[in-house]
């Protein structure tokens, strides 16, 4: 009998780097200097719709909308490594190389979730209106299209997949670090710190915003380099 406890594992994805202020302070810097992609119809089938119905200005409830979307390429991924590493179990170096994969795809999930978890909380902190409309039904929808969308690309040609997700997390670094420059308030209001354990604690809600804005340029460089070895089983 094998003794699994002997077997590689995985590393545990590290996920992005959490920046101390000057390093937010550059990096929100480096982002408004930096254009945006240039993004394809489809990502602006999906930006349009979104601008339209929360604003083309960013707030939190956007944000939040935002980032219930911005789980789903992931989860997609995760879905197809698993079929993956059941169709190569047999093949333990590509299998692991799959597992890898599936690996930092949940590990930007759960990175996702988290800006979601704070986003709600800072919501409900400033008692701002929710309906179920707008803010239940219509993210749900939108992240179903995006996931189905999502996954039929990454099975028919999987850089297509990335290139949309980094279309997504650019278009989010961009709203965040705009959002901040547009609202020096935020550099007087502290974090709560309510998710501080897990995401870390910052000096101010836009040191806060400004980690969650370099998490998603994190998520699109990511997505680039994936887009060079799309593949990891064929």
């Amino acid at each position: 009998m094998t003794n699994t406890a002997t077997l590689p594992r995985p590393d545990v994805h590290p996920g992005p780097p959490k920046l101390d202020r000057d390093q937010l302070r550059r990096a929100q810097q480096e982002t408004l200097d930096t254009p945006r992609m240039k993004y394809s119809l489809l990502a602006k089938m999906m930006f349009k719709p979104v601008d339209i119905m929360y604003g083309k200005e960013g707030s939190f409830t956007k944000f939040a909308m935002l980032e219930i979307i911005a789980r789903v390429p992931y989860q997609a991924w995760e879905r197809m490594g698993y079929w993956a590493v059941h169709r190569h179990r047999t093949s333990s170096g590509l299998a692991r190389r799959v597992f890898e994969r599936i690996v930092e795809a949940r590990s930007d999930q759960d990175n996702e979730q988290f800006h979601l978890l704070i986003m709600e909380d800072l919501i409900d902190r400033q008692g701002l209106k929710r309906n179920w409309l707008l803010h239940r039904a219509a993210p749900w929808l939108i992240a179903l299209f995006y996931y189905h969308v999502s996954w039929v690309l990454f099975l028919v040609k999987p850089d297509w997949s990335y290139r949309l997700n980094a279309e997504f997390e650019d278009h989010a670094e961009h709203e965040y670090m705009t959002f901040v420059a547009e609202n020096p308030d935020l550099e007087f209001v502290p974090d709560p710190g309510t998710y501080a354990d897990e995401y870390g604690r910052y000096r101010s809600v836009a040191d806060l915003m400004r980690q969650i804005g370099h998490d998603e340029r994190v998520h699109k460089l990511g997505s680039l380099e994936n887009m060079r070895d799309p593949r990891v089983a064929a």
